[in-house]
C-alpha cells in the first residue's frame, strides 16, 4: 500500500461511501474478537449499545505525516497522533532511516550490563535537556518512567506516601496505577495490591486552585509524603491546565516539607505544548521530569530525568542492579529516540509546532464558538486541545464515530468521557485543519439537534 500516500501525508480524508469497515477490516476484527482479552471486545459492545452504532475499530495498514490508511484503503486524518506519539508526524524520514540503519547492525544488547552505544548516547542527550545536572533512567513506556520516578522518591525521602491529583493519568501498570486519579474504576479491581499510601488532591485548575492548594498543604504537613506527582496540563483527564502560579506554589510547598516533585510530561513535553517542558515554562521546578510518547518517534521508549543530587539516593550497589529490565535501553528504540530528538530540537520544528497550534486555535474557535453546537469550553495548549461538549459520554462517542465516518480519527477524554481530546501531528496543514474544524462543527450541530 506504499503508493497510497505521498511522503508528507498532507492529503484530505478519502473514505468510501459505505464508511469504515470493509471485507478486510471485518475479517481481521472477527479474528481479533476470537483472540484478544474479552474486556476490550466487551467495551466496544457496550459503546454500540450506548450509541446505537458500530464501534468496531478500523485496522491501520499504513501511516505517514498526518494520514492513516486502513486495510480497506480508506484514508483518514489522524487527530490523535497515535495517542500523542506522532508529534512530528507518522513515519518521520529521519526516524525511519535511523531504525533501518540500526536494525541492520544491532537489535538487542545487554541492557545495563553491556549497553549499546545508542543507549549511552541517548542518556547523554536526555540529561542535557534538563535545566540542572541530571541522571537518566530509561523505560519502555510512560508508566515505566513514572515508576522509576516513584522509586527514586522512595529512596531519596524514605517515605512511601505519594500525593497525586484527581483526573491525573500516569499509566496502568501497578506502581503507576496506584497514582491514577483519572477514574476510580481503573484502580478499584486491584486496590488490594496497590500502594495504600497514595493520596489524591483536587487538580489545581483555574476554577479549583485555591481548594486544591489548601488540600495539598494539609496532606504534606502530615509528613508522610515523599513524592508529589502532577501533569502540568491534564492530558487524558480532559486537557485542563494548572492555574497560573499553581506549579510554583506546589514546588514551594513540596520543598518546605522535603517532598520530591515529579512532573509527568509524557503528553505535554518535548514541544507539544510549545516549550521543551511545560512544567518549567509554567513556573514549576520539578526534581524529576518524566517523558515518553513523542520521544521515540513511534517506537516504545521513555525516561525519568532526575536531578543529580536526587539520583544519588540510588547509591552505588556492588551487587545486582535493583531497577532494570531485559529491554531497557533497547538499541532500536534508542536510535529512534536520538533521531527524534535531532528533529525535535531544530528551530524549524518549533516553528512548525507554533504554526500548527495557532492554526488549530484560530480555525476551531472560528467554527466552534457558535451557539447551538453544545460546546462548553475549549482549551488549547500548543497542539494539545480539549473540546468539552454537552451530552455526556454517549454524545461524545457518537461524535467520534461520526467523525471517523467523515475520515477523522478523534478520541474522547475527561473523567466523564465528554471531552474530545486532540493530540494531532504538528505537520497538519492549514487545509487539513480548516476541513477538520468545519466537519466537526457540522457533526456537533447534527448531534446537538437530535
Amino acid at each position: 500500500m506504499s503508493d497510497l500516500l505521498p511522503p508528507i501525508g498532507d492529503l484530505p480524508p478519502n473514505v468510501r461511501a459505505s464508511g469504515p469497515g470493509g471485507d478486510a477490516t471485518r475479517a481481521l476484527v472477527d479474528l481479533l474478537a476470537s483472540s484478544e482479552c474479552p474486556g476490550l471486545t466487551a467495551r466496544r459492545r457496550r459503546r454500540e449499545e450506548l450509541t446505537g452504532s458500530s464501534h468496531d475499530p478500523i485496522v491501520w495498514a499504513e501511516a505517514r505525516g498526518a494520514n492513516v490508511v486502513d486495510v480497506d484503503g480508506n484514508r483518514y486524518v489522524d487527530m490523535t497522533g497515535g495517542f500523542g506519539v506522532a508529534l512530528l508526524g507518522h513515519g518521520v524520514p529521519e526516524v525511519v532511516a535511523a531504525v533501518q540503519s540500526q536494525a541492520g547492525r544491532l537489535l538487542h544488547a545487554l541492557g545495563d550490563v553491556y549497553p549499546s552505544a545508542e543507549k549511552i548516547r541517548l542518556e547523554g542527550r536526555l540529561a542535557a535537556l534538563a535545566p540542572w545536572p541530571a541522571r537518566v533512567i530509561l523505560g519502555l513506556s510512560g508508566a515505566d518512567a513514572v515508576e522509576a520516578a516513584l522509586k527514586t522518591a522512595m529512596l531519596a525521602t524514605g517515605r512511601p506516601g505519594v500525593l497525586a491529583f484527581e483526573g491525573g493519568y500516569h499509566g496502568l501498570s501497578y506502581g503507576a496505577l496506584s497514582t491514577c486519579g483519572y477514574k476510580l474504576a481503573f484502580r478499584e479491581p486491584f486496590a488490594g495490591q496497590l500502594n495504600p499510601a497514595v493520596r489524591f488532591a483536587p487538580y489545581p485548575s483555574t476554577a479549583d486552585s485555591g481548594r486544591a492548594l489548601e488540600h495539598v498543604a494539609a496532606v504534606l504537613s502530615e509528613g508522610r509524603t515523599g513524592a508529589l506527582l502532577i501533569e502540568p496540563t491534564l492530558g487524558r483527564g480532559g486537557v485542563e491546565p494548572a492555574a497560573p502560579g499553581a506549579l510554583a506554589t506546589l514546588t514551594a510547598l513540596a520543598r518546605r516539607h522535603g517532598v520530591l516533585v515529579i512532573a509527568d510530561e509524557i503528553y505535554t513535553g518535548l514541544g507539544r505544548t510549545g516549550g521543551l517542558f511545560q512544567s518549567i515554562a509554567m513556573g514549576g521546578d520539578p526534581d524529576v521530569l518524566v517523558i515518553g510518547k513523542a520521544l521515540g518517534g513511534g517506537l516504545p521508549v521513555s525516561a525519568a530525568i532526575i536531578r543529580e543530587e536526587v539520583a544519588a539516593a540510588w547509591g552505588y550497589p556492588v551487587g545486582e542492579a535493583i531497577h532494570t529490565s531485559t529491554f531497557l535501553g533497547n538499541p532500536l528504540a534508542c536510535a529512534a529516540a536520538i533521531a527524534s530528538l535531532d528533529v525535535l530540537q531544530r528551530p524549524e520544528t518549533a516553528a512548525m509546532i507554533a504554526r500548527c497550534a495557532a492554526s488549530l486555535e484560530r480555525s476551531m474557535r472560528s467554527c466552534l464558538e457558535t451557539p447551538g453546537l453544545g460546546v462548553r469550553r475549549m482549551n488549547f495548549a500548543g497542539v494539545l486541545v480539549g473540546v468539552a461538549i454537552d451530552g455526556g459520554l454517549r454524545r461524545a462517542l457518537a461524535v467520534c464515530r461520526a467523525m471517523l465516518e467523515q475520515g477523522y480519527i478523534v478520541l474522547t477524554g475527561g473523567v466523564a468521557g465528554d471531552v474530545l481530546t486532540l493530540t494531532p501531528p504538528a505537520c497538519l496543514t492549514d487545509a487539513q485543519i480548516a476541513a477538520f474544524s468545519a466537519t466537526l462543527a457540522a457533526v456537533l450541530a447534527e448531534s446537538h439537534d437530535r
